[in-house]
């Protein structure tokens, strides 16, 4: 049996991991599970899956987590540095399904040790790329993708040499204002941007699909993943989001990977990698469907990509202060604070302000990655105050 645990396991990626290793009981033991501050949930998914550990980052939530686990024989632990000795501990597989910046920490410890680590925190790489890739470089540790996109491609590559690639093709579902326009999506309410066409996610993720800034930051992702130029990435909008990714090879051919919009099966991949595991998915009649269809990205109604693609070819600390900065102005629209179109905007002034600090660098270490991080929402904030100031 492998051994797996699962850092942030009561999120949406968290959830559906469970889901995954419920169904698959015969095959995975759980070492440790990690939660921010959800104590009794997180207890219930350690009880359930005969977990070793459970942490939770919060150090207040100790106390309930260890009355939720009375009796159990489950270890209890609590505190950010808990977590990435949860991290640390053996096992086959690391599911990273923290979200945000709280990820890099934990997420390089595994990477450290030599872990097989199953990647869904973009941020790591977005934040962190160089680290991360140094990191591995030295370590051997192994990172598999579990965004549904970037795992795609992964499958297609299996093991071949980028330099076969001509472009790598990530799609995008186009989000709840695909159709849109301008106007109507200024006067967008949080309700709106959260009722996403395809896919159940978190709030975060969910209005960085609207924005269509998630695109860009996978984007970003798949520049460290697989080790291409800037100039080799490429979206399609992909209503039905059933081809979540296509290779073209510079003989012409293309390749693609077709699937429900459902993460279980990408986790699945991850988890038994190099072997396959049921997902509980249901199989996928491409008769039923009758089409699939593809249209280009519109950067006018949509900059917020193209905020991010600017970001990337900066570099390090610009793709970084875009990540923080963009999470900063989210958590204001979803507080009604500033505007949906804002939101782009907001994000790229703050990147504006940090390219006149000459000093500002690719950041080589977790510290300094997370102390632009830590810039970047200070900019951000300061502008969202301002805003909602005037």
């Amino acid at each position: 049996m492998k051994t797996v645990s699962v850092l942030g396991a009561t999120g949406s990626v968290g959830t559906n991991t469970v889901s995954v290793l419920t169904a698959n009981r015969d095959r995975f033991q759980v070492e440790a599970v990690t939660a921010n501050t959800e104590a009794v949930k997180l207890a219930k998914v350690a009880r359930d899956l005969g977990a070793q550990l459970a942490v939770v980052a919060e150090p207040t939530a100790f106390g309930e987590l260890r009355e939720a686990l009375s009796g159990s024989g489950i270890e209890s632990a609590a505190g950010p540095h808990a977590v990435i000795e949860a991290a640390r501990r053996p096992a086959d597989v690391v599911v990273a399904a923290i979200v945000g910046s709280a990820g890099l920490a934990p997420t390089h410890a595994a990477i450290a040790e030599s872990r097989t680590v199953a990647l869904a925190n973009k941020e790591c790489l977005v934040s962190a790329g160089e680290v991360f890739r140094r990191t591995m470089s030295v370590s051997g540790a192994t990172l598999l993708p579990v965004d549904s996109e970037h795992n795609a491609i992964f499958r297609i590559l299996d093991g071949r040499d980028t330099d076969e690639v001509a472009r790598i093709i990530l799609t995008a579902s186009g989000g709840p204002f695909r159709r849109w326009t301008r106007q109507e999506m200024a006067a967008a309410k949080p309700s709106d941007a959260l009722k996403h066409p395809n896919w159940s996610m978190g709030a975060k993720i969910t209005i960085d699909s609207a924005t269509m800034m998630n695109k860009g930051l996978e984007v970003i992702e798949a520049f460290h993943v697989f080790g291409v130029s800037s100039d080799r990435l490429d979206v399609l909008v992909h209503p039905e989001s059933i081809v979540h990714g296509l290779v073209e090879f510079k003989d012409g051919a293309h390749m693609a990977a077709l699937g429900h919009p459902d993460m279980r099966g990408p986790i699945a991949h991850c988890l038994a990698w190099p072997e396959r595991a049921p997902s509980a998915d249901h199989s996928l009649d491409l008769a039923e469907l009758g089409r699939l269809t593809f249209e280009e990205l519109d950067c006018e109604r949509f900059p917020a990509f193209r905020v991010a693609m600017e970001a990337l070819d900066a570099g390090g600390w610009a793709t970084n202060i875009l990540s923080a900065a963009n999470e900063i102005a989210v958590g204001a629209f979803l507080a009604g604070r500033i505007g949906f179109l804002e939101i782009a905007d907001l994000t790229a002034e703050a990147i504006a302000m940090a390219a006149s600090d000459n000093k500002l660098r690719t950041p080589m270490t977790i510290e300094e990655a997370l102390d632009i991080d830590a810039r970047g929402r200070r900019l951000a904030s300061d502008l969202v105050g301002s805003r909602s100031a005037a």
